[in-house]
């Protein structure tokens, strides 16, 4: 069986980790910029977490045989926050570095203007570099949130082909789908989705269009999840094919529209992999 996490934090989780997700056939994953729990207080805290995202973490992930990518953006959370949003000036450069696969994660946590116009801009970038847009659902009125970033995703004029709304529940896949956009949904042990309430509605809606994730990040969280999901797929009946469509051929759809997915085995001795990809202020 072979997996691509389509969604999760590898910064915050173990060697350990990459050891068990390519045991349970992960192959590749992406990493989406995220909030990492203790608030950042100046715009250089993102610099250096980015030149991570694009070179520390694809060697670290190569030394187990998994391809990492990413995604590249201000997340929405600390959008809010003034100290972070000059973040904004210099997404172009990140933006076209050959392994970051889409703008991300960008949408709603609060509903706040602040949030409205860092959704509206980054948007914009992601039409501007043809990259695709990882969008991210507020935990909290989900269905209202979720109404309002497919709003938002109309205005921007951007092909909804290249859209994923992520964190989706069973009240928002259908309006997702309905859209043109791809919908997402993150695994977790408590919270979010569950492999069984997965499958439930793989079997409502089919096999098109839909991305599973861990989402697996410093919080409570399972980087097999996707490995589970699989499996409870295989558990209620859904065939090999329809398990590689969901597990791989589909994230390589939605990301291969990067122009960007290289899936080709990684290198593990090849340490210019990561040398060479770190972004100074300035610099090319």
């Amino acid at each position: 069986m072979r997996i691509f996490d389509p969604h999760i934090h590898m910064s915050s989780r173990t060697t350990d980790d990459y050891e068990a997700m390519y045991a349970a056939g992960v192959r590749a994953v992406v990493e989406p910029a995220f909030w990492q729990g203790q608030p950042r207080t100046s715009p250089e805290s993102f610099y250096d977490y980015f030149d991570a995202l694009l070179g520390w973490e694809p060697y670290r992930a190569a030394q187990f045989g998994i391809q990492h990518f990413c995604t590249i953006a201000l997340n929405p959370k600390e959008a809010n926050d003034p100290r972070c949003t000059p973040v904004l000036d210099e997404l172009d450069r990140y933006l076209a570095k050959d392994r970051v696969v889409a703008v991300g994660e960008i949408g709603y946590d609060s509903m706040t203007p602040e949030e409205d116009e860092a959704l509206a801009r980054q948007l914009q970038l992601a039409l501007e570099h043809g990259l695709p847009a990882l969008v991210h659902t507020p935990h909290r009125d989900k269905a209202a949130g979720t109404g309002r970033t497919l709003d938002v995703v109309r205005e921007s004029g951007i092909d909804p082909a290249l859209v994923v709304l992520d964190h989706l529940n069973e009240l928002t896949v259908g309006m997702v789908l309905d859209s043109g956009c791809w919908a997402g949904f993150s695994i977790y042990p408590r919270t979010k989705m569950s492999e069984d309430r997965m499958v439930t509605i793989l079997q409502d809606v089919g096999t098109e269009r839909v991305l599973v994730n861990s989402a697996a990040d410093w919080g409570r969280s399972d980087p097999l999840k996707t490995r589970r999901t699989a499996d409870a797929m295989a558990a209620a009946g859904f065939g090999e094919d329809a398990v590689d469509q969901v597990m791989w051929r589909n994230p390589v759809a939605f990301y291969g529209q990067s122009g960007r997915l290289d899936l080709d085995e990684p290198k593990p001795d090849d340490e210019s992999s990561f040398q060479g990809n770190s972004i100074r202020r300035g610099g090319a």
